[in-house]
């Protein structure tokens, strides 16, 4: 497990930061390992959430790296949105889609599993909620680990420690979940690679 350490929080303020933003370009990576002959990936970001720009900017580099391959941006936040992006996507023959790591449209991990199946499309997300309520493949922050060494902190303080004084902890542990259930009732193939590095399989 490694940790990248910020050693002097500003203010009164310490915790652990998670890595979600910065995950855009590995999450283009499964998704062209999962459908390599992918020419249109749509991406679902949450308007509302001030680092939906910092998610997409790494996505839109590493896409222009690709030779004839475009990339989609759809926004929603709202339930009725998210199905509009789906209109959207299924209208423009999307091959994939990734939904950026999002509280609200985390919430609503169940609603995108559903309209994946129903369209017969890949989906990449940053939670393991998604891949738990039946999307195919999850990349991102152990969020259990996270939530501990968040709990250490809290301890460490109520025992006296001052915020300012103890290092913000950005997490780097990662984890990659597939839902194999999912991946065969849709008739996806998931790579061999991929199943033997995964942190946890679905059946």
């Amino acid at each position: 497990m490694k940790h990248e350490r910020f050693s002097q929080p500003e203010g009164n303020v310490t915790g652990v930061s998670w890595f979600s933003v910065d995950l855009g370009a590995k999450h283009l990576e499964l998704v062209r390992e999962l459908v390599p002959a992918a020419t249109l990936i749509a991406v679902i970001v949450n308007p509302r959430n001030r680092e939906a720009g910092l998610y997409e900017q790494p996505l839109r580099e590493a896409a222009t790296r690709v030779p004839g391959l475009q990339m989609e941006i759809l926004e929603a936040s709202t339930a009725g949105e998210i199905d509009a992006a789906f209109e959207m996507l299924v209208q423009h023959k999307a091959s994939a889609v990734i939904v950026a790591s999002d509280p609200f449209l985390t919430a609503r991990a169940r609603q995108f599993a559903v309209l994946a199946a129903r369209n017969n499309i890949a989906m990449v997300t940053g939670t393991r909620d998604f891949t738990m309520a039946g999307c195919m493949i999850s990349y991102g922050n152990d969020t259990a680990d996270a939530y501990r060494r968040a709990g250490l902190y809290a301890g460490r303080i109520l025992k006296g420690a001052k915020p300012r004084d103890l290092p913000i902890d950005r997490a780097t542990k990662f984890e990659l979940i597939i839902n194999v259930q999912t991946a065969r009732t849709l008739k996806f193939e998931i790579p061999a690679r991929l199943l033997a590095i995964a942190d946890e399989v679905i059946e």
